[in-house]
């Protein structure tokens, strides 16, 4: 059997619905059952409520797993949790955990000015240490990151993306290419002790962004380069928490420093994966960016 936890976010979702469409037997592990109906109307797939810092809800959720995708949130609370799950998985008998983990495209950019890159090598340590079979997949910036309403400046009645980035490069990969490669990841063998970095086709600035979201919506889109600070009072007044500005704020002031960004599409190829460019994710949410509907 193989587990997804984190199975109602972003990534994790994205990767149980990769199972359902290849109609592959997933158990997802969420907090609340009730967030989570979505899932449930899958086939193959079976949702299992429990808590990744409360070892004693993991026992229905690990019952005869062999394998675990381990997501959790980008929370204060991340390693502890991830730790936390390790060792519960490793007493249940989990013979191989692939961790998502993350690694920033920005050439020369420093892991210890983002606590959360930071975090995922603290927990990349603790699992290759913990006598589990172990794999890392490493995406870069989401394209999701883009989309109304995710936490950026992405002003859809403005027809603009306001976001301090000035003239850096970024490689977004989309989501979906990654639960492509997940679920491909899971159901092969040889790639214990191993780690996959992924990021988009193309290393673009803010501008060609917008560009691009221009061309699919067919009218203008800009990009605003506005400062940083000014930002962080547009996240705060919008109700983001404080803790989430604070952490986008530290990779964007990273992000801005390292002006060039890598592409890698190795894992793409490895694991048969075609790389989405960034064109036609915007067509495909084209009508999102237009403020129509919900993301795809």
């Amino acid at each position: 059997m193989i587990l997804v936890t984190g199975a109602t976010g972003l990534s994790g979702s994205a990767v149980i619905r990769e199972f359902a469409q290849q109609k592959a037997p997933v158990r997802a592990l969420v907090r609340n059952r009730a967030n989570a109906q979505a899932l449930e109307a899958l086939p193959t797939v079976e949702v299992v409520e429990g808590d990744m810092l409360r070892p004693e809800t993991l026992g229905a959720a690990l019952r005869d797993v062999d394998r675990v995708l381990m997501i959790s949130s980008a929370s204060k609370r991340m390693v502890q949790t991830q730790c936390m799950f390790i060792d519960e998985a490793r007493q249940a008998g989990v013979r191989h955990i692939v961790k998502l983990s993350g690694k920033e495209s920005g050439i020369g950019f420093n892991p210890n000015h983002f606590r959360s890159t930071w975090e995922h090598e603290h927990i990349e340590d603790y699992l290759e240490h913990s006598g589990l079979a172990w794999t890392h997949l490493r995406p870069s910036q989401f394209m999701q990151f883009y989309l109304p309403p995710a936490p950026t400046a992405v002003n859809v009645a403005k027809n603009a993306l306001l976001i301090p980035m000035e003239n850096a490069r970024l490689s977004p990969v989309d989501v979906e290419d990654i639960a492509k490669v997940a679920f491909a990841l899971l159901h092969s063998e040889g790639h214990e002790g191993k780690s996959y970095d992924m990021t988009g086709p193309e290393a673009l600035t803010m501008a060609e962004v917008a560009e691009q979201i221009s061309q699919a919506i067919g009218k203008p889109f800009r990009y605003v380069n506005i400062p940083l600070e000014e930002m962080r009072q547009a996240w705060l007044a919008a109700g983001i928490p404080a803790e989430r500005v604070d952490t986008i704020s530290e990779v964007l002031s990273e992000r801005i420093r390292c002006v060039d960004s890598r592409v890698t599409l190795d894992t793409h190829k490895m694991f048969g994966v075609s790389p989405t460019t960034f064109a036609e994710f915007a067509r495909r949410n084209a009508a999102v960016f237009r403020g129509k509907t919900m993301p795809l």
